[in-house]
């Protein structure tokens, strides 16, 4: 099914009293249609998204009320002869979501009422949506495409995030506990990807709203209900301190910068367990993010603070985080699930018991996925894969979600780097197989397999967004919190399968976080911490997640249950016997290896000769090549087999070239040999000319490939081999 993609975005109308007529007029508010309108003022980047079905009564009740009248100038029709009532709250909620995150502007909504409800024809309405953006990115009233948007932290974490009904019944339900005697802490558990984050900055920011702006007038029964509940917490507690309990300092740097840019909270709100001791009285809230990753005097760096904040509370070493959020607020709501739980410092479960267990107690639990495209299907396929709950010989299989195993890291590193250009946030992430070698050796290598290298990540702060991510491994420390558009997941050296046991097994000696094993006595809990990391990792990716095991037992149990990446048929390679140079083939010549003597390509029993695809004629003097790399993605993508021609002299400037020389050392294609856009400087005199350099530059979107410039002592074996015609897969 699908329907005409008919929108309309009126140009700005003036906001104010005296255009109101001029407004009137407009069709869609003259015929009292559904429509969405989107009032700002671009000096102060301010703005506000509604939406009505009497656009003229709401506007002109915007105008009488002086927050919106003083601070506006600006009004936009968003109308659609496609346009519900389902639709245009749809599109409203879709707007505040995606307007909030792209930077533009700030938003004076609230976020209360923001639920995903379905509707007829709802996915149809998404492409619409799609095609009121590009008309905003058209008027330049927003600047960045959705992929930019929904990639962000801002976007990710946003409290103006649309919430589905099982997490909006939670809100409700914890709405209620907070405004009740009985229920002073409340517990929520939730899966990786159930919107256990989403769910506490929204209620943040819910509770941080000023209700006296509130257009409590145009508000359906769900947000007067939302609103009754932030004016019995208000009322019981005024001016209420508020805090979001993050205890990973990536994550919690992340959503510090998100609420930096939300009006009405600061980044002073997000706050480690340490930081709850500096404010002199109690916390009204505090909320706390991830709770199975508060700490326990074991295992951490910083012991003798950690002590000192014991004592504060009259604590042996027995004290924990746990307990100073308990001694530091008056409310508490945890965000659990002991699932993540990767280290020896996360304070054990058995030490939530008792919190769990009181009566008072609000217990609530979230199920939907939210994360992973696979739903959960794909979360309990994860869990039975790591437990070896997987029936005999049974293969994952999903429309929606893209897993697969590979035999080959390259293959792996290859499809991922597609995808990182596709939808960009595509990372390696490993479990702690290798030493961190680059941590203080900044030219130190970290992981090597099959002739790639890799450094761990370099940054511990927001590593999924730096700069350098794709050519980095990130770990379990860096990534967890985070989402990921796919993930490439490394199973290391230190986990295996053992096939007569029928069970996975993890050696000590190779896992190499010092602060996740030490003082564990028993192999169990090492095993089940180390599951617990793959399992993490393995739900990062939102669309998919590929697979590599360095053990061949593993990787075989792992092939038994997920299927395997299917290479694409390279260009045919014709047996010895049907081959006829230059007549129905061509030589296939290996740069990485040097294999080819280039100067006597009739020689044919040296090479593998390809057949070329019918669009294509072999001719005298051509060979093929395949080219690795980055180097030249403008033109040529990593792995492209490429028709060349041999050269025989003549202008080369601006073509693309592989030349040779010892003077080259190229990262791609080692010593040797090099394919890059030739550019030469001369000398020119009466009687001839002569070479002073010739520049070989990369045509990447990466800017870190630099220009190889070679000297006039360097061109004595230089040789341009051969040009550059055509990719041909």
């Amino acid at each position: 099914m699908s329907f005409d993609l008919s929108i309309d975005v009126s140009e700005p109308y003036d906001f104010n009293k005296q255009s109101l007529i001029k407004i009137q007029q407009n069709p869609w508010v003259k015929n009292q249609w559904p429509l969405v309108y989107f009032i700002r003022n671009e000096s102060i980047a301010e703005a506000y998204v509604g939406e009505s079905t009497n656009a003229y009564s709401r506007i002109s009740n915007h105008l009488a009320n002086p927050a919106k009248a003083s601070v506006f100038n600006k009004i936009s029709i968003i109308g659609s002869d496609k346009f519900n009532k389902s639709a245009t709250l749809d599109i409203e909620s879709s707007l505040i979501q995606y307007i909030a995150a792209e930077g533009t502007y700030k938003l004076q909504n609230g976020n209360s009422g923001l639920v995903n409800h379905n509707y007829y024809q709802q996915d149809l309405y998404k492409d619409l949506f799609k095609e009121i953006w590009k008309k905003l990115i058209e008027k330049k009233v927003v600047s960045k495409s959705l992929k930019e948007v929904e990639n962000s932290e801002l976007f990710k974490y946003s409290p103006y995030k649309s919430l589905n009904e099982d997490q909006y019944n939670s809100v409700l339900e914890i709405l209620d506990g907070l405004t009740q005697n009985s229920s002073n802490s409340i517990f929520v558990r939730g899966s990786a990807g159930t919107g256990k984050t989403v769910v506490a900055t929204y209620l943040i920011k819910l509770l941080a709203t000023d209700i006296r702006t509130l257009p409590i007038e145009e508000f359906n029964d769900d947000e007067l209900r939302e609103v009754n509940y932030i004016k019995d917490f208000q009322f019981k507690y005024p001016n209420a301190k508020i805090g979001l309990v993050v205890a990973m300092t990536s994550l919690r740097e992340s959503l510090q910068l998100v609420f930096k840019h939300v009006p009405g909270l600061k980044s002073s709100m997000v706050v480690s367990p340490s930081d709850t001791f500096k404010n002199k009285e109690k916390y009204d809230l505090l909320i706390v993010d991830e709770a199975h990753r508060l700490r326990q005097y074991k295992n951490i760096s910083w012991m003798g603070a950690f002590k000192q904040n014991n004592q504060k509370l009259g604590l042996g070493d027995d004290g924990n985080e746990l307990d100073w959020i308990m001694a530091n607020s008056r409310n508490q709501i945890f965000f659990y699930d002991e699932a993540q739980s990767v280290k020896p410092s996360d304070i054990a479960e058995k030490h939530f018991s008792a919190l769990i267990q009181d009566h008072r107690t609000l217990r609530l639990q979230l199920n939907s996925q939210m994360r992973v495209q696979g739903g959960d299907n794909y979360i309990k396929f994860v869990d039975d894969l790591l437990n070896l709950n997987c029936k005999s010989q049974s293969i994952y299989q999903s429309e929606t979600y893209d897993l697969r195993y590979f035999d080959s890291l390259t293959d792996l590193y290859a499809e991922l780097g597609e995808k990182e250009q596709h939808y960009e946030l595509c990372r390696m992430v490993a479990g702690y197989s290798w030493p961190w070698l680059s941590k203080n050796d900044k030219t130190a290598i970290d992981i090597e397999i099959e002739q790639l290298s890799f450094q761990w990540n370099q940054t511990d702060k927001d590593w999924v967004n730096s700069p350098n991510a794709f050519k980095e491994i990130g770990c379990i420390h860096t990534t967890q919190g985070y989402d990921l558009n796919y993930t490439g997941v490394i199973f290391g050296k230190e986990i295996d399968y053992n096939p007569n046991t029928d069970e996975i097994v993890v050696d000590a000696k190779q896992y190499f976080d010092i602060n996740g094993k030490k003082g564990i006595a028993s192999p169990a809990d090492l095993k089940a911490y180390i599951i617990n990391i793959y399992k993490t990792i393995l739900y990062r990716g939102i669309k998919g997640s590929f697979v590599y095991a360095c053990n061949p037992n593993l990787a075989k149990y792992l092939k038994q249950h997920i299927p395997s990446f299917k290479k694409e048929a390279a260009l045919r390679i014709i047996p010895f016997d049907q081959v006829k140079p230059y007549v129905n083939a061509l030589p296939l010549v290996d740069i990485t290896a040097a294999a080819g003597n280039f100067s006597d390509l009739q020689v044919h029993e040296d090479f593998e000769w390809i057949e070329l695809p019918f669009n294509v004629i072999p001719k005298e003097d051509y060979f093929v090549c395949k080219v690795v790399g980055d180097s030249m993605n403008k033109r040529i993508p990593n792995g492209a087999y490429c028709l060349f021609k041999q050269d025989f002299g003549g202008t080369r400037n601006g073509k693309i070239v592989l030349v040779k020389s010892t003077a080259i050392q190229d990262a791609d294609f080692g010593s040797g040999y090099t394919v890059k856009e030739y550019q030469s400087e001369k000398i020119i005199t009466e009687e001839n000319w002569q070479h002073t350099a010739i520049n070989l530059l990369p045509l990447s979107d990466d800017l870190d490939y630099e220009p190889i410039r070679l000297m006039e002592d360097e061109l004595t074996d230089f040789k341009v081999v051969g040009v550059f015609e055509r990719v041909l897969i």
